[in-house]
């Protein structure tokens, strides 16, 4: 099974669709975004809504439908309903997802994103007693982390933008996309990680 639902959850979807006339199956999509902290979309969705590419599920006693660029996604991934102070909601559990920085950067691109930081950019920022740290490459996308001088500053965004990023594809033309995973508010803890 691509998709599991707890008790908890097949519940609600039935309770919800039970509530809502005319829906006829629950819609599970994965928002474009971020790979490492993904979005997920549930919605009640009737039968002329159904799409020719959607995978179509059973999982106990009503339909889902996932969309082709979905699927790959949310396999293995369970579907639980949690109760909150807020009220209650969906939640994805979804073990395919393999937050940034479990693991050390490796491969070719890492190597050689690492070496221009070290060689180049480090020393540049080095005088504001910032520092840059490569955090992971996903495809083509280098994740970076600004420690140091560079947290919290205004122009860090800038800096990155321009300087940063305009070295590291001078030097390795395959990067397409640099992310800044600094969380550029809070001072302490300038990371962000997707909750498993």
């Amino acid at each position: 099974y691509m998709l599991k639902f707890t008790e908890k959850a097949q519940e609600r979807v039935k309770l919800f669709l039970e509530q809502e006339e005319g829906a006829l199956a629950l819609r599970v999509a994965v928002a474009p975004g971020s790979p490492l902290m993904p979005h997920y979309e549930l919605s009640l969705v009737e039968d002329w809504q159904q799409g020719p590419d959607d995978v179509e599920l059973d999982c106990g006693g009503f339909k889902v439908l996932v969309d082709p660029n979905s699927a790959d996604q949310l396999e293995g991934a369970t579907v639980d309903w949690v109760e909150t102070f807020e009220g209650g909601g969906f939640k994805v559990e979804n073990p395919s997802i393999k937050p940034l920085g479990q693991e050390p950067p490796q491969g070719p691109l890492a190597d050689k994103v690492k070496h221009v930081i070290e060689q180049q950019i480090n020393p540049a920022v080095a005088g504001h007693g910032g520092c840059i740290t490569l955090v992971d490459t996903r495809d083509k996308i280098v994740y970076v982390q600004l420690d140091g001088g560079c947290q919290g500053c205004g122009m860090a965004a800038v800096t990155l933008k321009q300087g940063i990023e305009r070295m590291i594809k001078q030097a390795v033309p395959e990067v397409e996309e640099i992310v800044d995973v600094t969380d550029h508010a809070s001072g302490a803890n300038p990371y962000f990680q997707s909750e498993k």
